[in-house]
């Protein structure tokens, strides 16, 4: 009884809400994990039908290609002047068959279909596959049991420059790689040995034997080779982000630079005398390079090869090698005086340097390469267009001059002197590169671009076991500028 003469009331607590709520409790969480799967299953199936979409269907171990086949003729690639370089045709059994015109010529970096694919047949597989012909023109092939027409490859190569960088290079193993300047357009991409993409089938085995060959290998994209003396435009740009100038620098060549246990040689034992900076970059000179290598501080130059993608797969429409650069603070004087000189462990593509090289001539951006502009429908509509891409600006536009001024007197008064007769101002950097053991005759290199004060190529050459660059990868590069400019 209450004070009220009442009844005694019941205590009220919240303990009937907060158990009705417990209850809930595992019922939301496995909602919320069945929300969070859906979810998820949604993410995975947008990831692989959209991001890596063209990845999986270029795949060759990937059974979709066979209903595309069925339903689709594969496109054509064309060269940036409109040859065919790879079409399908059919045979007299009725059977369609890929064939090439140009044989061997665009071998590496078209490539091929059937052991599987390659080059830009594999890369570009799934849009070669893919028809954006007009609707109507599909309905009525559907209705008449034929096959609807497959989107063309227009590439940026050129067949006439390809073919004379093919004739240059011919005898050697190596690579030329030509560029558009200012827009990373790959205008020529030459690998020698070569195989012929039409006989494939037949030559499998034969090219698969050997396995010292490298038939497939892509040399401009991924061979890796010690890149000898080019590699100084590198250091060059190291000791001037490091001094702010070449003024001041002076150096007494008597043909060898010895530090500690270890001694560095000029190329056959040339003594250049007194020099200064240009002087020293011209004539190649490496005791004094070696002399510069040692004053810079190791960490930076590390970190501005790393910028220069040194260290680094480019990220190509075909696959390509990373170039590797080996160097920090606890690295011997010796193994310093051979980085600086482009020997050592450093090994780089052609490609790479050809993209160092584009840098400089565009006043330190870098322009990412590539080959194709546009896929273009059976009835000539654009499906997809490329456009210029930049890999960011990796050196100032000061700097870009300076070396750009320290190539122009390897040709005027230089190692590749035998162009500056050329009406082009070209600016390059010659390099012979020791690799393998001693006695084996070195690599010949040149690097460069002409029309410096206004762009219009860049090139990189490699000649496996050329000798002197001044005798061979020179030449090669000669007659390939010529080509270019004699089309102009």
């Amino acid at each position: 009884m209450n004070s009220n003469g009442g009844s005694k009331s019941r205590p009220r607590t919240a303990s009937t809400g907060k158990a009705a709520n417990n209850g809930a409790g595992p019922y939301l969480i496995v909602s919320f994990l069945f929300v969070a799967m859906f979810l998820g299953l949604i993410a995975y199936l947008v990831y692989f039908n959209v991001v890596r979409k063209e990845e999986f269907l270029n795949s060759s171990y990937n059974t979709r290609q066979n209903n595309y086949a069925e339903r689709v003729i594969r496109g054509t690639i064309y060269s940036a002047d409109g040859q065919e370089l790879a079409k399908t045709t059919t045979d007299e059994n009725g059977d369609e068959v890929r064939t090439y015109p140009f044989g061997s010529l665009f071998a590496q970096v078209v490539g091929y279909t059937g052991k599987g694919n390659s080059g830009l047949e594999s890369s570009y597989n799934y849009m070669l596959m893919e028809s954006h012909t007009s609707k109507l023109k599909q309905v009525k092939n559907e209705f008449s049991d034929a096959k609807n027409p497959g989107d063309s490859l227009y590439t940026t190569l050129n067949t006439t420059l390809q073919q004379a960088a093919a004739d240059a290079l011919d005898g050697y193993r190596g690579a030329v790689v030509v560029m558009e300047a200012k827009t990373g357009r790959v205008l020529a991409n030459v690998s020698n040995p070569v195989f012929n993409p039409n006989t494939i089938d037949e030559d499998w085995e034969a090219l698969n034997a050997d396995d010292e060959s490298g038939v497939f290998l892509n040399r401009g994209l991924q061979g890796r080779y010690p890149p000898g003396s080019t590699f100084k435009i590198v250091t060059s740009l190291a000791y001037l982000r490091q001094n702010g100038t070449l003024d001041g620098f002076s150096f007494d060549c008597d043909g060898e630079l010895t530090a500690g246990n270890y001694t560095i040689h000029c190329s056959g034992g040339e003594v250049h005398g007194p020099e200064d900076f240009a002087g020293a970059f011209a004539h190649s000179c490496n005791s004094a390079f070696a002399q510069i290598g040692l004053g810079l501080d190791k960490d930076a130059f590390r970190s501005l090869a790393d910028s220069l993608y040194l260290n680094s797969r480019l990220d190509l429409e075909l696959p390509t090698s990373k170039s590797s650069f080996d160097l920090d603070s606890t690295t011997a004087d010796a193994l310093v005086m051979q980085t600086s000189i482009g020997q050592g462990d450093t090994l780089v593509t052609p490609m790479e340097m050809a993209l160092i090289a584009s840098a400089v001539a565009n006043d330190g951006e870098m322009i990412k390469p590539r080959y194709v502009d546009n896929i273009v429908s059976a009835d000539g509509q654009a499906v997809k267009t490329f456009y210029k891409e930049s890999l960011g600006t990796v050196m100032s536009e000061s700097e870009a001059n300076t070396l750009t001024e320290l190539m122009k007197g390897v040709v005027q008064s230089g190692t590749a002197v035998s162009l500056s007769d050329l009406p082009y101002n070209i600016a390059g950097k010659t390099g012979t590169a020791e690799h393998g053991s001693d006695g084996e005759t070195p690599h010949s290199w040149f690097v460069g671009f002409s029309n410096a004060d206004d762009p219009d190529i860049v090139i990189a050459v490699v000649a496996e076991n050329g000798g002197y660059s001044s005798e061979v990868a020179v030449p090669i590069a000669r007659q390939v500028i010529e080509a270019y400019y004699a089309q102009q």
